[in-house]
């Protein structure tokens, strides 16, 4: 009876020789008989553990006292009892300068931001009052200035009026918008309790630059609503149904011109402030007060010219005082709350990527760390209490914050500073602004657009990374062509068919020695690297070896080595040893080791032997356990790759011919 072709080649490489070295001999014990890894239940434990309880500091006295615990858990929640020790009068004198100057910016901003939200001007106050005094307890940032945003206001009002309207129910629409605050708190506080601050990093760098350039055209070509006083205006936020209603309620509707010229004006006299202040830093104040100086002349100047009788849209009324309780208003049961509850999932991720990004920026220039975990808890809290108190989801603002930074903040005080101030003008001044004109707010706006969007770094996107670019453009155009909540599920589904791409298609590269070295590089990066005769190298670059790229990984393997055989003729230089460096897998699946058991067997039929370098601890571990290992033979698994080609098969393996 004939004998199977396999089992002939698996006797004659098993009778091929290992070269016997004691080193070689030792390393093999390391591999084979290194301590089993934990199982999946254990790592399990070990990451809620480490999620859920405070990291132990081994250097501390095992018998700490109750105080000291407690005392040490205040100060991580509240990290101004430990910064708040050494607080000085200087640092005061600066943290009041820069309070005042925040101020004078935020007063303005806000009621532009509520009424981009679609909510009275002084739910946009509000939400500069609470927030900043929780964030100065509980944040870890100098520098980060608290409240409403652009981008997170839009975001709102584009989301929370699909499901309430608020023009026909504004009531409704203010509770909804409090409830998904809310839950946005509680998303955000959970993601630093859990530290799931990896959820984040869904938003990748290049899809946060695209968002935020789409969002800030969306929101500045929403702005001509007040800029051209137009009384009917869409609801949608796409540039195809902004232009479309903006050109019939010009041609179909009476408008007032009167508006353009007020917006127009004050945006040039903005923008040039703006100028002033970024070519000389010590004129920093000039685009800060800018705004606050704009809406007291143009306030001035409409109620001296009585311009609101001849069409002037102004902003009336704005209820003074301090934050109402808005937690009766909370709608946690009802038909809204699943749709709540997402809204609030995406403005609590949206908002912490921004706030996150502008304290790090901060943090690196100052040379202090930034703790995300801790950032994400304060951001939590702060918009919970701010739910409970009239106040929309707030963050950090790029704008605000570095106006804080440039005015020479020491701690979070200035923010403290802020809070208070905006308080005072809740209780004084409100009642002056009722001549204020929507024009004037949307130049403020306006105004503020610019700093969102950033072409020098979506080119140097483009010239890095090709498919990020596409995640940046996907971004850009969703939120600009059909809704905020579409750009954001291009680029994340962009970014993970990135991933995936790379997960099923990974790097397998030939690798040679490089010149007057011991050290083996990929060929296709370093030419000048050789191969060495009888041996082909391979590097599976892949951190996971699984059914999703098993089969690719094994027919790229087979086709390299047919590759080999067609380019030597007549068996000179033949290959008879495959290595396979799988230094960079890190676990490796059913599917992966059936994989790797099939290309052994189609090895041997061509006469060529396996062998694997430097496999990890898990790798290791389940081609023990499915026997693998005893199929290629105990003496064919290396350290590293040389170890593998100096003691592979021994000297008899160049002699070895196709049966």
């Amino acid at each position: 009876m004939a004998s199977d072709p396999t089992e002939i080649r698996t006797v004659e490489l098993q009778n091929i020789d290992v070269i016997e070295d004691p080193g070689r001999n030792q390393t093999a014990h390391w591999i084979l008989n290194s301590p089993e890894p934990p199982s999946i239940f254990q790592e399990l434990l070990s990451t809620i553990k480490q999620a859920v309880l405070p990291h132990k500091n081994n250097n501390l006295k095992k018998k700490a006292t109750s105080s000291r615990r407690l005392a040490s858990f205040l100060q991580a929640l509240f990290p101004i009892l430990r910064w708040g020790r050494n607080y000085k009068a200087s640092k005061f004198k600066k943290d009041l300068m820069a309070g005042l100057t925040l101020a004078s910016l935020s007063i303005p901003q806000s009621i532009g931001y509520a009424n981009l939200a679609k909510l009275d001007p002084q739910y946009g106050l509000y939400t500069s009052v609470v927030p900043p005094l929780i964030y100065a307890l509980m944040g870890s940032s100098r520098d980060i200035a608290i409240g409403p945003v652009a981008v997170v206001s839009m975001l709102l009002a584009s989301l929370v009026q699909d499901i309430q309207n608020p023009e026909a129910d504004p009531v409704a629409y203010r509770n909804l918008i409090f409830t998904v605050t809310f839950f946005a708190g509680i998303f955000q506080a959970m993601f630093g309790i859990f530290r799931l601050g990896f959820l984040v990093d869904f938003l990748s760098h290049a899809a946060i630059v695209g968002f935020m350039a789409g969002a800030a055209i969306v929101i500045g070509l929403q702005q001509l609503k007040g800029l051209l006083g137009i009384s009917h205006f869409t609801a949608k936020t796409d540039v195809i149904s902004v232009l479309e209603s903006v050109f019939k309620s010009i041609i179909h509707e009476p408008w007032y011109p009167l508006n353009l010229v007020i917006g127009c004006t004050f945006l040039i006299f903005l923008l040039f402030a703006r100028l002033i202040g970024r070519r000389n830093k010590k004129l920093f104040w000039v685009p800060a007060v800018a705004p606050l100086i704009s809406v007291v002349l143009s306030t001035l100047i409409v109620f001296v010219s009585r311009a609101d009788n001849h069409g002037v849209k102004i902003v009336k009324h704005i209820t003074g005082g301090l934050n109402p309780s808005s937690a009766h208003q909370l709608q946690l049961t009802g038909p809204h709350v699943a749709q709540a509850a997402k809204t609030g999932l995406i403005a609590a991720i949206i908002a912490l990527t921004e706030a996150i990004a502008v304290g790090r920026s901060f943090a690196s220039i100052k040379g202090y760390h930034l703790d995300g975990n801790t950032e994400m808890v304060a951001m939590g809290c702060m918009n919970l209490a701010g739910s409970l108190t009239s106040c929309y989801v707030a963050t950090g603002s790029f704008s605000r914050t570095a106006v804080n930074f440039s005015a020479g903040c020491e701690t979070a005080v200035s923010n403290i500073v802020m809070a208070v101030t905006m308080f005072l003008s809740l209780e004084l001044f409100t009642r002056l602004l009722y001549f204020t004109p929507m024009a004037i707010l949307a130049s403020i706006i306006l105004s503020a657009l610019p700093g969102l969007i950033d072409i020098h770094e979506a080119y140097h996107i483009w010239k890095v990374d090709k498919l990020d670019f596409l995640a940046c453009i996907g971004a850009f155009f969703g939120v600009l062509f059909v809704s905020v909540e579409i750009g954001l599920l291009v680029a994340v589904t962009i970014s993970f068919g990135k991933i995936l791409l790379n997960a099923i298609r990974p790097g397998i590269e030939v690798l040679g020695r490089l010149p007057r070295t011991d050290v083996f590089g990929e060929i296709s990066q370093y030419p000048m690297a050789t191969k060495t005769p009888g041996f082909l190298i391979i590097r599976i670059n892949s951190g996971l070896l699984c059914f999703a790229n098993a089969n690719f990984v094994r027919e790229r393997i087979m086709r390299w080595v047919t590759e080999e055989e067609e380019i030597e003729e007549n068996g000179k230089g033949k290959v008879q040893v495959v290595v396979l460096d799988i230094t960079n897998i890190m676990n490796v699946d059913t599917s992966g080791i059936s994989a790797l058991e099939e290309l052994h067997r189609k090895l041997l039929l061509h006469g060529i032997g396996l062998a694997v370098a430097n496999p990890r601890w898990q790798v290791i571990h389940k081609l023990k356990v499915a026997h693998f290992v005893d199929k290629i033979g105990k003496e064919r698994v290396f350290l590293t790759v040389g170890e593998a080609l100096q003691g592979s098969f021994g000297p008899k393996v160049a002699g070895l011919g196709i049966c």
